[in-house]
């Protein structure tokens, strides 16, 4: 029977999705469970599931985001209730609209509000913000401007329910990347796609979380890369094409891909741009 082909439910910066054809081919050919520790937007966990190469296995989706992971819990368990809270932002969505919607973090009563209601959130901003781009201030606070969209997606419910049917096998938590250690065993795969290394000092977006993603976190991410190496667990990692990087990685397999750069804000500097895809094995056949 085939799959049937599920895509992102979000925009997220730094996803996947153009590179899916260049990273399938570098993938480990057999593994036990799945581990996705910087979940994002999930395209490689939607591609994978879609090709069916995670057919009963375990697979264990986790991020540090608290309102990305509760958004794809509600996604897994309340899809119905989801789409029609989206449908009626749709109705209402105005630049008043969304700025009295993103607002709703700086209010004391946000804790208040259910899981439902913060995932709803999370979507609509996503789908009408600047570029999808997730980024906090350092109080923790949304704060991405609007984005000049004449109709966006804000209800997609074929992606929504499509993203749903594939999460149900799914484990999805909160939990630091660190934390995966306890979990993972021998002929795992784990996938790392981090917040990348800034190729230069202006170039950061790493306020994905109220935590930044710089060299003291990246040396981090190598000694549990190391660590999991060790173990015999199939891992992956995506990352900039960086000196820093690739010194830091220099004894595992180094793959150069190619990717499109759509964070710019000036068009003049958008186009392709290289990363690199570290491995710990050389084999060369997917899944």
């Amino acid at each position: 029977m085939e799959q049937k082909q599920v895509q992102p439910f979000i925009k997220w910066v730094g996803g996947k999705r153009g590179l899916l054809e260049q990273l399938l081919p570098l993938f480990p050919k057999k593994f036990n469970s799945y581990f996705e520790p910087f979940l994002g937007g999930g395209a490689v966990f939607f591609e994978l599931y879609s090709r069916g190469f995670l057919k009963d296995k375990k697979v264990v989706l986790s991020d540090i985001n608290k309102e990305l992971v509760n958004t794809y819990n509600i996604v897994k368990e309340k899809p119905d209730e989801l789409i029609k809270n989206l449908e009626s932002y749709k109705k209402q969505h105005s630049k008043e609209f969304y700025y009295k919607v993103r607002e709703l973090d700086r209010k004391d009563n946000y804790c208040m509000l259910s899981n439902l209601e913060k995932a709803t959130r999370f979507i609509y901003l996503n789908k009408t913000c600047f570029n999808g781009l997730y980024r906090v201030n350092k109080k923790g606070y949304f704060n991405t401007p609007m984005g000049s969209y004449k109709n966006p997606n804000i209800a997609d419910s074929n992606a929504i329910l499509n993203a749903s049917e594939a999460l149900q096998s799914a484990i999805i938590q909160q939990q630091s990347f660190k934390e995966i250690l306890e979990q993972v065993q021998s002929s795992d795969f784990v996938y790392f796609d981090p917040p990348y290394y800034p190729l230069n000092s202006t170039s950061s977006f790493t306020s994905y979380d109220s935590n930044c993603f710089l060299a003291d976190e990246q040396f981090e991410l190598f000694e549990v890369f190391d660590l999991l190496s060790d173990k015999g667990v199939y891992v992956v990692q995506s990352n900039s094409d960086t000196a820093f990087i690739k010194e830091l990685y220099s004894k595992y397999d180094i793959n150069i891909v190619s990717a499109n750069r759509f964070i710019n804000s000036k068009s003049s500097s958008r186009g392709k741009i290289s990363e690199v895809l570290v491995r710990n094995f050389k084999e060369n056949s997917h899944a």
